[in-house]
């Protein structure tokens, strides 16, 4: 039985030789919740021994965040991103170098902030920082993001234990979600890559063009993008390697049609979202775009996130994910979109991700419109799968057949 130590240097060592798959001589610039400073150290040290030239840390405050968000001017607020830092990110694109994002912060972290002063700071960093986001959904930049616990988000979760308890059941969680627990993880990796490779070949041997979804709460058709590509398991990048994005990752995702999306879609898990947690909300959409919306809790930074921008009102994603799958098996709710996600079929409101398009290095932003793909400086998961939904899948000669039954492939 592997020891707690192992299972972290067993982490450590798959995030970089599989999800970052880190060549020789690229840069990593990690972002991580201060809390998470031990873990980084061990990512840091397996990174330079794998061939990375050099690693740099942006570490993350919420508390210190939280000062500025409060007390900064609007005027600072929506200037957040100093060109430096554009330069920065920059650098990594322009060199084919990677990024790593560190999730476990406080999922509620920012509550009782006015959510539109955290919007000011997020969609001033996703306006200039659009470019390297391009590079990334495109694969120009290898990356990826992982769960590393800290208190508040573990305290989330298992509200009856007490924090270094509730801290180590949410390492065991993860762990097994990441299949570490497994005698040799990485080939674990390789087999499951192997088994979505299976799936992705499978749709993009149909070339459906619509997807019909129905359950409790949701009656939605989405027409895929004609020249759209599923994706999952591996992602391939613009220069010749491959790497998995999220770790743990059970999806397959493709790309909408901006247009195409009609009818009314509920959420099934809680979307932590600008700091703010959003629970129980619906989008109505009409010809793609979102007319209408709901939310038990959260309304104000659902209604925030949505006037982002104008693309913020358009789907950029489609995932499925099966019910029955080891997340959403384990009865977790994680307060976490990285986690949550991959225990459920979800869409995602925004920039629509370039790579799940064919010769997407040869489609430039200016392309997005006319030929009808999604364009926005965000983009937000939202997890709509459950036991009980139905996908039918639609071809372009108008023959139908079921692709998820009772939340599973069919």
């Amino acid at each position: 039985m592997k020891s707690f130590e192992d299972k972290l240097e067993h982490y450590a060592e798959l995030v970089v030789k599989v999800g970052l798959n880190v060549q020789k001589g690229q840069r990593l610039l990690i972002n991580s919740p201060i809390e998470a400073a031990d873990f980084t150290r061990r990512i840091t040290k397996y990174a330079y021994e794998h061939g990375c030239s050099r690693v740099f840390v942006d570490w993350v405050d919420t508390g210190l965040n939280r000062i500025h968000y409060l007390n900064a001017s609007e005027d600072v607020l929506k200037n957040f991103i100093e060109q430096w830092e554009v330069d920065k990110f920059n650098s990594l694109a322009e060199h084919n170098d990677c990024m790593l994002f560190i999730a476990g912060t406080d999922p509620s972290a920012y509550a009782n902030i006015p959510p539109e002063r955290i919007m000011y700071v997020q969609k001033n960093g996703a306006v200039k920082l659009q470019s390297i986001a391009q590079k990334r959904l495109r694969g120009d930049v290898p990356w990826a993001i992982i769960g590393v616990p800290t208190e508040a988000w573990a305290e989330s979760i298992y509200p009856e234990l007490k924090k270094d308890e509730a801290v180590a059941a949410l390492w065991e969680a993860i762990f097994k979600t990441v299949r570490v627990d497994q005698l040799d993880p990485i080939a674990a990796w390789q087999e499951h890559s192997a088994t979505l490779t299976k799936k992705v070949d499978y749709l993009n041997e149909q070339k459906f063009k619509t997807l019909h979804y129905k359950s409790e709460g949701t009656n939605l058709s989405i027409d895929l993008h004609p020249d759209h590509k599923w994706v999952g398991g591996g992602h391939p990048s613009t220069f010749g390697t491959t790497y998995i994005p999220n770790l743990p990752t059970e999806e397959v995702f493709t790309t909408p049609h901006k247009y195409g999306v009609n009818g009314t879609v509920a959420s099934k898990k809680p979307l932590s979202a600008l700091g703010n947690l959003i629970e129980n909300f619906t989008l109505t959409f009409k010809e793609g775009k979102v007319v209408d919306f709901t939310a038990e809790k959260g309304y104000e930074t659902l209604k925030q996130l949505l006037s982002m921008d104008e693309g913020m009102l358009y789907l950029g994603e489609v995932a499925l994910v099966p019910h029955d799958s080891p997340i959403s098996n384990s009865g977790i709710i994680f307060n976490n979109t990285l986690f949550d996600e991959n225990a459920s079929c979800h869409l995602a409101i925004g920039n629509a991700i370039s790579m799940a398009l064919h010769d997407a290095k040869n489609i430039n932003i200016e392309d997005y419109e006319k030929k009808g793909i999604n364009h926005s400086t965000g983009h937000t998961d939202f997890m709509i799968g459950s036991a009980d939904l139905e996908i039918e899948a639609e071809y372009y000669d108008g023959r139908k057949v079921p692709l998820f039954k009772n939340g599973n492939w069919a």
